[in-house]
């Protein structure tokens, strides 16, 4: 095996909740594999919203965002029209249309979330700290 067939990345092995936190109220942000481990080609994070927790509020990005739900039911905002997302259920946002994520249920709600492409995570130290000044507000019904 010649040394250019060596990959250049190291495997990413995390148990249950392990990764790179991100506590934000209401909401929190656990990242999984970003900018190091992907080679910025994408991101690949969790998201969790306890009950009734509004998410970011509508916004769009160049990026995809690819949501998988985990636990929970998470009312997701696509163009101009919610749906209600329940465990196991997928959703691709394409970059550029408008979209937004909320927890309306009774029980805490997750979604893994990829962004591609690009990495994500160097936003966060602006994110979380926008969180704290602006808790996120009880969820729509």
């Amino acid at each position: 095996m010649n040394e250019s067939a060596v990959p250049s990345r190291k495997a990413v092995i995390l148990g249950p909740g392990e990764g790179r936190s991100y506590p934000m109220g209401r909401i929190a942000a656990v990242f999984k594999a970003d900018e190091f481990e992907t080679e910025a080609r994408y991101s690949i994070s969790e998201w969790w919203l306890e009950p009734h927790t509004q998410g970011p509020g509508p916004h769009s990005h160049p990026e995809d965002d690819i949501f998988y739900v985990i636990e929970g039911t998470m009312s997701v905002l696509v163009g101009e029209a919610w749906t209600h997302a329940a465990r196991g259920s997928f959703i691709l946002v394409p970059g550029g249309v408008t979209h937004d994520f909320e927890n309306r249920g009774d029980i805490r709600a997750g979604a893994l979330n990829l962004s591609i492409p690009g990495s994500f995570e160097p936003h966060m130290p602006g994110i979380a700290p926008w969180f704290a000044e602006n808790p996120p507000k009880d969820a729509g019904i």
